[in-house]
């Protein structure tokens, strides 16, 4: 067969070396990096992709010195013991045939901890600790520190470093007049702004020499006020060229920004524009990156000549086979990354160790193995929702002889009413990688099957799964029966009309998602002018970190949000993603009730009160209510089944419902399938 995708196949000369396509893992910090006993995980992890035929892997931020740590006591490369020790990592990649890049990242005023320093005395709106300014010695010295950085980890057996000039860290805050406020040499105007990323570079090139691999991880739209403008980013990016970078890296955004870049609703390549207009500037490759996460969309880019490489993380982290599926035409067994963040980047963030929703095994390849089954067992699984599903398909690549039983007529469970949710059509990709998948691995799938414990226990299982998972719990309201009450099911599955008010009951994550699909006519995911629209991002090259006043599109209806808790409404949503959907419920103008009694509903309406004393009683008068109340498990099979002798395992919402949590249905039914 014909490799179906020529330019991302293709090597990429580098003159002292050659990349094997033009695929990049970029960099994402697993948690990994921080303690010396996980260095034999992060090799394996590593090792993973680069078998998996990754071109160029680019590890989590490593600091360059103590001032620049992420996190107390997090990822640095100051010493030769460190270096000696990351010879694990380097050696399992290369044994792989993969390459490898260390990235050097000094936090400055992202550092999380009272000695963080910077270019100016400014608190970053996302951390505590106000950083202290570097005195003129001070970006000397640590300008140096990048430079042994580089060094020690050429030393340690590295293809090269990425350094880390984005995303609101320590270079970018020298780059950007929001947080450079100096008036000696490294600061003013723009041309000193940009002196350290320069000297950076050079002194590093002078040091590690002419056959080493030099990433720079470019801001290419700050995304914030008093951010650089365009032609500041084109100056740089050619001076960097000039100092000795060897590849240019795209970075969108900074940690504090106010415009998404890289959840499920940001369009697939919202940002390459940004990137082909910096490709022209330059001579050397340039990476295009965030929200790729497909062979097809890639392909198009470097067709195109947008860009000279595809760098990935989060996709990775997904499928680890995700090259070398592609390169045997073979993307529809993909695992794509649907952008979730819900075990990547929020863990991150809460300094836990990353994982991958979709695929739990994702920094744990030595702790939860799938190794093929001594025993072959028949196993039932009775429903095909996320936990369902991945029970199955895991207990089948075993080797195990897999029945999965489905009431309904499509796969799916809870992510087929999500990928209905604006923003939210990534999901779709999971439904069609678990249909491959099923059938690939032989598993039996009966769709339409509502099974009765008499057929399980007639079946001759040896073992059996219940992840029945969940259903819409109904709250004992007076009128809940009335006609213009639906549950979400019934709204975003069943495609149930409704009128132009509506009040949505119950404010957690579904709540949310429902008020959004009640507020938008189409996807701002699927229009990338309407979206851009909508968050304020130009292609405006005076414009300051890229921003203009944003415009949105007004509600398709008018929306009321409604919880008991008296807490902000989205308070207990995703770290990274929370906020982007409570600034789109505010830019909907939906109304946002908290600490409400539900009194009745009836011709109407919804009648509420406030507090203990239900004071202040009203009625919102709306045309329909839509129940995101909280869910039930479905678990009525357990007893029979249980009472007959039979093993039986109870996963997914069926074993919790509170929230509905995808991340811990597919690592439960993960774990089972290499439990058995």
């Amino acid at each position: 067969m014909s490799n179906p995708y020529p330019n991302l196949m293709s090597p990429l000369d580098l003159g002292f070396t050659t990349l094997r396509n033009r695929v990049v893992m970029g960099s994402m910090h697993t948690g990994l990096e921080d303690r010396v006993r996980d260095i034999p995980k992060l090799a394996a992890y590593f090792a993973e992709r680069a078998r998996g035929g990754v071109g160029l892997i680019v590890t989590g931020g490593y600091a360059p010195n103590r001032t620049g740590w992420l996190v107390p006591f997090g990822a640095e490369m100051i010493t030769k013991a460190q270096a000696r020790r990351h010879r694990t990592v380097t050696d399992a990649v290369h044994a792989e045939g993969g390459k490898i890049a260390l990235q050097i990242l000094h936090a400055g005023r992202y550092s999380y901890n009272p000695l963080s320093a910077s270019a100016s005395s400014i608190k970053a709106p996302i951390n505590p600790f106000r950083p202290r300014a570097l005195t003129g010695r001070g970006v000397e010295s640590t300008i140096g520190d990048f430079v042994r950085c580089a060094r020690l980890a050429r030393s340690a057996g590295y293809d090269g470093v990425e350094i880390m000039g984005g995303e609101g860290y320590f270079i970018n805050q020298f780059l950007a007049p929001r947080t450079n406020k100096r008036t000696d040499k490294w600061g003013g105007s723009a041309e000193n702004r940009r002196r350290i990323a320069v000297e950076i570079v050079r002194r590093t090139r002078e040091a590690v020499g002419p056959d080493f691999v030099i990433l720079f991880r470019l801001s290419m739209a700050d995304l914030v006020e008093k951010g650089q403008t365009w032609d500041e980013i084109v100056t740089l990016a050619r001076e960097l060229e000039a100092a000795g970078t060897t590849i240019i890296n795209t970075d969108i955004g900074w940690h504090e920004a106010r415009v998404p870049t890289i959840v499920t609703s940001v369009p697939r390549a919202a940002f390459v524009d940004f990137t082909e207009r910096l490709a022209r500037e330059v001579t050397i490759p340039v990476c295009a990156s965030n929200r790729i996460n497909m062979p097809e969309t890639a392909e198009e880019i470097l067709a195109r000549g947008d860009a000279q490489l595809i760098s990935m993380a989060r996709p990775m982290l997904a499928d680890p086979d995700w090259v070398r599926k592609a390169e045997a035409g073979r993307s529809d067994e993909i695992n794509t990354c649907i952008a979730c963040n819900q075990a990547c980047l929020d863990h991150a963030f809460g300094n836990k160790k990353v994982s991958c929703l979709l695929n739990p095994r994702a920094g744990r390849e030595t702790d939860l193995v799938l190794s093929p089954t001594r025993r072959r067992k028949n196993v039932a699984v009775v429903g095909a929702g996320p936990a369902g599903l991945s029970a199955a398909l895991n207990l089948a690549q075993r080797g195990h002889e897999v029945n999965l039983y489905e009431a309904g007529d499509e796969i799916g469970g809870q992510f087929g009413i999500a990928r209905r949710i604006p923003g939210k059509e990534e999901f779709a990709e999971t439904i069609r990688y678990y249909t491959r998948q099923l059938e690939l691995a032989g598993v039996e799938v009966h769709l339409g099957t509502r099974v009765d414990a008499r057929r399980l226990i007639d079946g001759g299982h040896d073992e059996i799964v219940l992840a029945t998972g969940v259903t819409p719990r109904i709250p004992a309201i007076p009128g809940i029966e009335h006609s213009s009450v639906l549950s979400y099911a019934e709204l975003v599955r069943d495609g149930r009309p409704v009128g132009e008010r509506v009040a949505v009951i119950g404010a957690g994550g579904i709540g949310v998602d429902v008020s959004e699909f009640l507020t938008h006519e189409r996807s701002p995911a699927l229009d990338l002018e309407e979206w851009n629209r909508e968050w304020g991002v130009t292609s405006d090259e005076s414009a300051a970190g890229a921003l203009t006043e944003p415009r949105s599109t007004p509600s398709a209806r008018e929306v009321y949000l409604l919880q008991r808790k008296t807490t902000p409404i989205g308070a207990g949503l995703g770290k990274t993603s929370g906020w982007v959907h409570r600034a789109a419920l505010k830019k909907k103008g939906v109304h946002q009730i908290s600490g409400v009694n539900y009194e009745r509903i009836d011709d109407e309406g919804l009648h509420i009160t406030f507090g203990e004393k239900r004071e202040r009683p009203q009625v919102v008068a709306v045309d329909n209510v839509v129940i995101c109340a909280g869910q039930e498990s479905v678990r009525d099979l357990e007893a029979d089944l249980t009472a007959a002798g039979l093993p039986v395992h109870v996963i997914g919402g069926a074993d919790v419902a509170a929230e509905l949590d995808a991340k811990r249905a597919i690592e439960q039914g993960t774990r089972l399938a290499a439990a058995l």
